[in-house]
This record gives structure tokens, sequence and C-alpha cells, in this order.
């Protein structure tokens, strides 16, 4: 089975369909036009040792489920798999009559609160980190340990750097001992302190060290300084530092520069779908269905314009959420899908469609 013999001939599938925005009737002129199916797999290919569960083009945008995959992930009330099921009658491309036979409300359950609220928590998430990094950039010069390092001064602090100019010495002249029952705390010492052929190693090993080191210090030299290297900071700010290169490396551009634009600095597109998703949870709740194309279109599309402040947005999200529990306790839908079900579905599908009985 390949994805090649899925897109020309129709023998083994069961659905094949326009997904995505232009089945929510979200789409713009540019807008990609995602297709997504469901076949079955030739029964020798089932009954042997290469059961494929899915096929996909390499962009992601051509996506076809094996119809036990599809079972599978319609009993764990998948969001963008019940989409699927419920796809608008003008954006099914191909439909085999076994489709009958899967009916959305022989699925939905109230897993849909966590799968599609909690799809949309995802995306909430997604947003806030895209809102602190616009807000918090990091900058391309990475920092090195010593920004991270401070002295006792008085009945204070100052910043390692600040010290070793005050006094015109440099890191690599100087040298560490650990202080004993302090977490991260050591005592400093200079060269000019040190008899000759004793030689300190600084206190960092280079630009790119990721902890300090220590020198031999003879007895009865006293020392110059108290100092302190906030670890847990440095790590800190290296995991940031990571995450936020990566994004800028990664990041779909076009949608950044949208963000941009309209100077709201959050993902319009990202927020646009966090509130389709949890008007759908929503929905499924009080209505026992699912409405893949969006009544409430011009509302969302105003999202993705960028027509809402980034706080307003989060408090109509944090409203939503609120409510939630209590749309689902009185839905009358049950806890989960019933297996047994689900099995015996997708067994008679495969029976039928190999035409002898299993």
């Amino acid at each position: 089975m390949t994805l090649a013999q899925l897109q020309t001939i129709t023998n083994d599938l069961l659905l094949r369909s326009i997904s995505g925005s232009r089945a929510q009737d979200l789409h713009s002129a540019t807008s990609d036009t995602d297709i997504r199916g469901i076949f079955v797999l030739p029964a020798r290919e089932l009954y042997g040792l290469n059961y494929i569960p899915q096929l996909a083009n390499e962009s992601n945008d051509e996506v076809y489920y094996e119809v036990g995959r599809f079972i599978e992930l319609l009993s764990k009330n998948n969001p963008n798999i019940i989409e699927l099921l419920s796809t608008p009658e003008e954006c099914v491309l191909f439909r085999h009559p076994l489709m009958d036979k899967i009916k959305p409300a022989d699925f939905l359950s109230k897993l849909c609160r966590d799968t599609f609220a909690g799809y949309a928590a995802s995306q909430i998430k997604k947003a806030k980190g895209l809102n602190k990094k616009i807000h918090k950039p990091v900058e391309v010069k990475r920092k090195s340990i010593l920004d991270f390092c401070y002295v006792i001064a008085g009945n204070g602090s100052m910043p390692l750097k600040k010290w070793l100019e005050r006094h015109g010495y440099t890191q690599e002249d100087c040298g560490l001992t650990q202080v004993d029952h302090f977490r991260d705390v050591y005592l400093l010492f200079h060269q000019h302190q040190i008899s000759e052929g004793n030689y300190l190693k600084g206190i960092a090993s280079g630009a790119t060290a990721n902890d300090v080191q220590l020198s031999s210090i003879p007895l009865n030299v006293p020392h110059l300084a108290i100092m302190n290297f906030n670890k847990d900071g440095y790590s800190m700010y290296c995991r940031e530092y990571l995450e936020y290169w990566e994004w800028v490396e990664k990041r779909n551009d076009a949608r950044y520069q949208n963000t941009m634009t309209h100077g709201k600095n959050y993902d319009a597109k990202n927020m646009m779908h966090t509130f389709r998703l949890l008007s759908m949870a929503e929905e499924i709740a009080l209505e026992h269905k699912v409405n893949v194309q969006r009544k409430d279109r011009d509302f969302l599309l105003q999202i993705k314009k960028g027509a809402f402040e980034y706080d307003d947005l989060m408090k109509m999200v944090d409203e939503k959420m609120e409510k939630m529990d209590d749309i689902y306790n009185r839905s009358g839908l049950p806890d989960t899908p019933d297996l047994n079900k689900a099995e015996e579905i997708l067994v008679t599908i495969r029976s039928e469609f190999y035409k002898h009985q299993v």
C-alpha cells in the first residue's frame, strides 16, 4: 500500500475529503488545501507483518488513516479524527457506503472535554510562549557563567565582572576554593597572592564553560572576596536561550510577520484555533454533535485579523474553561466511548469490505 495508490484509485478507500480551514470555512485565498482520508489495508497486508496505520506526504497536508487506526483514535475522541468523521458534505471527495456504519453519536463522550479543551489549552500555552518571546527577546550574544557570579560587597552584593574591573583583575588570573556547607559559594583569590611556581586556573575554563573551576590555594593565603555562582539562574538562561533561537530558526515567518503587522504580539491564527476548539467542546456537550463548519466564523476571523487585545482574549478563554466542567457534567454523554461497540463496527467494516466473515 502506498500514498500514490490512494491518491489515484479508490479501491481501498473509505473516505477522502477536504479538511482543515477550508472545511471549517475559515480559509483565506492563500490557505493550503488539506486532504484527509480513511482506507482499508488490503487483507494480505493486514494479515501479514507490514501493518500500515497511516500514510502521508512530506508536508503532512495529505494524510490517510487505516480504518483500524481511525477507529482507535476515534475511540480516544481525538479532535482531528472526530472532525474528519463529521466533514461537511460539500467537502467530501469520495465516500464509501460502509462509512454509514461509523456514526459520531456512537463515539462522542465526556473525553471530548479533555481532548478538545486540552488541545485548546496547548494552543494557549503556545500563544503565551510566543507572547513572552516577542516581549522578551534573547540577545544573539550568549552570556557566560561570569554573568551569573556575584561577590559580597559591604552589606550587599556586586556583579563579579564589575568587581574584577574595579580591581583591575582578569578572571584568568583568579582562583576559587569551595566553601563547605554553602551551595555554590566560593572563596576568591588572585595570582598576585600566590608565590612563583603556582598558577591559578581562573574562575572559568573559557567562554563556553558551564561551571566554575577550582584551584589549589596554599594554606594561610587570605581570600579577597566571597563569590556566589547562581547556577540555577544560569541553567534557566541556557534553556531559554536555546528555546528562543530554535524558535527563531523554525518559526513560520509569514505567520510571525502577520503577528507583528497586527501589532497585538500573539499568533492570531493560533488564538483563533484556541477559540474554535473551545467552542466545539461546548457544542459537543450541549448539542451532542460536531459542527466543523463554523457558525461563529465572523468572530473567529476577527481574532485571526488581530482585532482583539491579548489580555482580553485570555480573559474570554478563562471564562470558557471555568464553565467547561459544569457543561460536561450536565451533558448526558457517556464517560467514554463503548469500546465493544467500536470493535464490532471495525470488524463489520473489514468483513464486508473483504467480502468474507471473520
